[in-house]
């Protein structure tokens, strides 16, 4: 198994987190993008992987969820 496998794996955890997290609370794509000062598209791409997200971005996203962003990184299982 490459490392590069391993990294897309742990990746798509934390879509699947980060989109049960915005689904849990309610929260459309779009009030998610206001929150952020993006488009919807935006939030749109980073959900379904076609946008990789930095970690100043992660923090971001994880405020516009009104989510704690290390039981997050929990959650995906990198801490």
């Amino acid at each position: 198994m490459s490392v590069k496998s391993v990294f897309a794996k742990d990746y798509a955890v934390m879509l699947d987190v980060l989109i049960q997290a915005r689904k849990s609370q309610g929260f459309s794509q779009q009030y998610i993008a206001d929150r952020l000062g993006k488009p919807q598209s935006f939030v749109s791409k980073y959900e379904n992987g076609e946008r990789r997200l930095d970690i100043l971005e992660f923090f971001a996203i994880a405020e516009a969820l009104q989510k704690d962003p290390v039981q997050l990184l929990k959650q995906i299982g990198l801490l």
